[in-house]
């Protein structure tokens, strides 16, 4: 899927959000800069958070709330290793009130469910991003129809 701005991304990602249920495992994979906070901003509002997002870089996560479930935006950048926050990864993995949102997931790679969406965002040039969903049968709701 191709996206022509950030617009565009973060329109993709309210579109997920929108089908989110609660207990998904959603891992985002792109270099610096490739738009997955924007994808999670989008994400956020079509779940029905108010929050305003930023990126957890130098916090490791933060929770965004919706009447359904809390969304749980993890970034491992600075990690080189997880150490106890796997555990609370692990913790929060198949709770159906947390939908768990993964950036940088190297370093949790073991602990991550075969069950998740993976987002790879390919930065094509300075706006036009290409979009690259891989998910098992079980999750093919939350792409279903998608809108552009």
């Amino acid at each position: 899927m191709l996206s022509a701005d950030s617009d565009a991304t973060e329109k993709f990602g309210e579109q997920l959000g929108r089908k989110l249920r609660g207990g998904e495992v959603i891992e985002l994979i792109s270099d610096l800069g490739g738009g997955k906070t924007t994808f999670v901003r989008g994400l956020a509002r079509g779940a029905g958070s108010n929050d305003q997002v930023a990126s957890p870089t130098f916090t490791l996560s933060k929770i965004y709330k919706t009447t359904n479930f809390d969304i749980h935006h993890f970034d491992f950048y600075r990690l080189e290793q997880a150490g106890l926050a796997s555990y609370e990864l692990e913790d929060l993995i198949g709770d159906p009130k947390v939908v768990i949102i993964i950036e940088w997931g190297s370093v949790v790679q073991h602990v991550l469910p075969s069950l998740r969406l993976t987002v790879t965002v390919n930065k094509l040039d300075d706006d036009n991003r290409e979009l690259i969903y891989n998910y098992p049968p079980q999750l093919s709701y939350l792409l279903a129809a998608k809108e552009v």
